[in-house]
């Protein structure tokens, strides 16, 4: 991914070099000047909001959301790992939140353990996709980025994305689950054929 950005970086800055020679330094200088001040405003939001999260993980909060969600996330995954739904959960109630950096280490950990239980397979499809389409109930990042660029109603976004994401993370969950479903039916289907020979051949002998 690294090295695709990089070429099409280089490809633009090429044909903007060639297209338009007098612009191109004042346009690169300006990139990175508003690129800087975007990092520092965002530097600023995330550090406000991690600091938070800190508070949050510390007082207990974070733990007992993250509680809460433990039989939703139980029904979901098909699992019964403890070690695994807790990391789950933490990193879907950060998520929540909008604090995607703060829920990578707890999303790491979980893809791991989900890795090493008996229904790993659809867990770990499960758990991608809850993590791909990421319900969020305060999505602080983008907030923060709406701060950084001047809007004057940053949390105008929190109920669109809400509903966005909701419907989101519901057809997703939906989908996954038929697509499991039907593959299993599949296999079994699959199977019936062979056990029906073997049944077959040992009555006949």
């Amino acid at each position: 991914m690294n090295i695709l950005f990089s070429v099409i970086f280089h490809i633009c800055t090429l044909i903007l070099f060639l297209l338009n020679p007098e612009n191109f330094l004042p346009a690169l200088l300006d990139g990175a000047s508003r690129a800087a001040t975007l990092c520092v405003s965002l530097v600023a939001t995330y550090s406000v909001w991690m600091g938070l999260m800190r508070v949050w993980e510390d007082s207990g909060v974070a733990r007992g959301f993250s509680k809460l969600l433990k039989p939703l996330a139980k029904r979901l995954l098909k699992t019964e790992n403890d070690d695994a739904l807790s990391a789950v959960c933490m990193s879907f109630s950060v998520n929540m939140l909008g604090i995607s950096g703060a829920a990578t280490p707890y999303g790491v950990k979980a893809a791991r353990l989900l890795d090493k239980t008996d229904n790993a397979e659809y867990s770990s499809a499960m758990f991608f996709v809850l993590n791909a389409s990421s319900l969020q109930i305060l999505p602080t990042s983008i907030i923060g980025v709406r701060v950084a660029m001047g809007s004057a109603t940053p949390m105008d976004i929190v109920i669109p994305t809400l509903l966005t994401s909701a419907f989101c993370t519901l057809f997703s969950v939906a989908l996954t689950a038929l697509l499991f479903c039907r593959r299993e039916k599949t296999e079994k289907q699959a199977e019936y054929p062979a056990i029906l020979a073997k049944t077959t051949g040992a009555g006949t002998r």
